[in-house]
């Protein structure tokens, strides 16, 4: 499991004071982008060099309990499945004063793509080879 943590800042909030819904998606994708960084990835030279991209393919989000302006969050992952040219993740978003309390879960299915055609490519195995195994 990965962790990365993030401040909510005044603009991720709504009028009700509380994170606007959509930017729990947000900081997920900031956590996998530090998750891939942490195996050694980047995004932007994996297009340059690799002609590959990763894009979100499905989303299935559950929003538990509203996150507040200036909360500490933790962001988590966990693979779940990894396929060929798909990665599944469970992510949470939780309070890091209390990460048993969690504030939003998704599951999300990411598909490497070509960079140009935005089709289908396998994940090459340079980077298979460093992504551990599905939970």
């Amino acid at each position: 499991m990965f962790q990365w943590q993030v401040r909510v800042y005044y603009e991720d909030t709504d009028s009700g004071g509380v994170v606007y819904y959509a930017n729990y998606l947000r900081f997920m994708e900031r956590a996998r982008t530090e998750w891939m960084r942490a195996l050694g990835f980047e995004q932007d030279q994996l297009i340059r060099e690799e002609g590959i991209l990763f894009a979100v393919r499905s989303a299935n989000v559950d929003f538990l309990q509203p996150a507040r302006f200036n909360d500490l969050l933790s962001v988590s992952l966990d693979l779940v499945h990894r396929g060929r040219a798909s990665l599944t993740f469970q992510q949470t978003v939780a309070s890091a004063a209390n990460e048993q309390l969690p504030l939003c879960s998704a599951q999300i299915k990411i598909a490497c793509l070509d960079a140009v055609a935005f089709r289908p490519h396998p994940i090459p195995d340079y980077i298979l080879k460093e992504i551990p195994d599905a939970s």
